[in-house]
């Protein structure tokens, strides 16, 4: 009769214990959240970013918000290696607006004697200004949605730079719905036309993105595992890149989010991987 009594009071425990850890998981989520989503500023909800193909500024940003961006990447292709680095500075002027400039690199080398003739020189890419406004934010529904636009003056490589200076540009309007389901999953649609111009030819490409992204942010953190779907229809051709990927709280304003990449129907392209650190600067209290 003790030994029945002992084993219905150890279930008891287990099961009291289990549910009291679950609703400390809740309750700290809950907290997390709340801290984010503070009804006493303008309506924001909390959304897990892509670490790739990352948006402009938070979804439903607020006045002051700012952060800063390195980029590390290594792509594998078939003849050559290329290396990717950027810079990245994101602010919100107002609320729900953000806005972007970025400094993206990239650097080649050649994987044998007789690629060097065909691999690109090293080059800065562009400058890229961009901007992007939270026209819906509801914390009831947890979704936001937001339209946007990058524009991107492309530059000549170190070879020829400044002959000519600004050889095209690129024209990228977007949009944005992202939504959180319960306090963990998290989905996202980035989508948008880009439009190439060539100024020496006066030639257009046109090419259309359609970028995916589910995560699970872990309970009370900002840390989160997921996974983007870099989908690219260019001239009846599609092409498909999947970016497992993670993001890890290093301090209170400083993380690190680590990207592989996995082409799917890329015929010149193999893995890669990128490293995105980012950092946000405290806000300056005025008195």
């Amino acid at each position: 009769m003790n030994i029945r009594i002992l084993k219905a009071s150890a279930l008891m425990l287990i099961a009291t214990t289990h549910t009291v850890a679950q609703n400390q998981n809740s309750i700290k989520d809950s907290l997390f959240i709340n801290e984010i989503e503070d009804s006493q500023e303008p309506p924001k909800v909390l959304h897990a970013e892509p670490l790739y193909i990352d948006l402009i500024r938070d979804l439903g940003a607020r006045k002051g918000e700012k952060e800063w961006n390195l980029g590390l990447g290594l792509t594998d292709n078939l003849t050559f290696d290329s290396y990717e680095a950027l810079v990245e500075y994101e602010w919100a002027p107002i609320d729900r607006l953000g806005l972007e400039v970025e400094l993206p690199f990239t650097f080649y080398s050649p994987l044998g004697e007789q690629s060097k003739e065909t691999t690109p020189n090293n080059k800065l890419n562009s400058i890229k200004l961009a901007t992007q406004w939270s026209f819906f934010v509801s914390e009831k529904i947890a979704t936001s949605m937001a339209l946007g636009y990058i524009n991107e003056f492309e530059l000549s490589d170190f070879g020829s730079f400044g002959d000519p200076l600004i050889k095209g540009n690129v024209y990228n309007p977007f949009f944005v719905i992202a939504k959180r389901w319960g306090n963990n999953i998290h989905s996202l649609i980035y989508t948008g036309p880009m439009i190439e111009q060539n100024f020496a030819s006066s030639d257009f490409h046109f090419a259309y993105d359609i970028n995916t992204s589910f995560h699970y942010m872990i309970t009370g953190t900002r840390n989160f595992v997921g996974v983007e779907f870099n989908k690219t229809i260019h001239n009846h051709d599609f092409d498909m890149t999947i970016r497992p990927q993670m993001r890890l709280g290093i301090t209170h304003n400083i993380m690190i989010g680590i990207v592989a990449g996995i082409p799917v129907s890329r015929e010149n392209e193999r893995f890669s991987s990128f490293l995105r650190l980012i950092w946000e600067p405290k806000e300056k209290k005025h008195h």
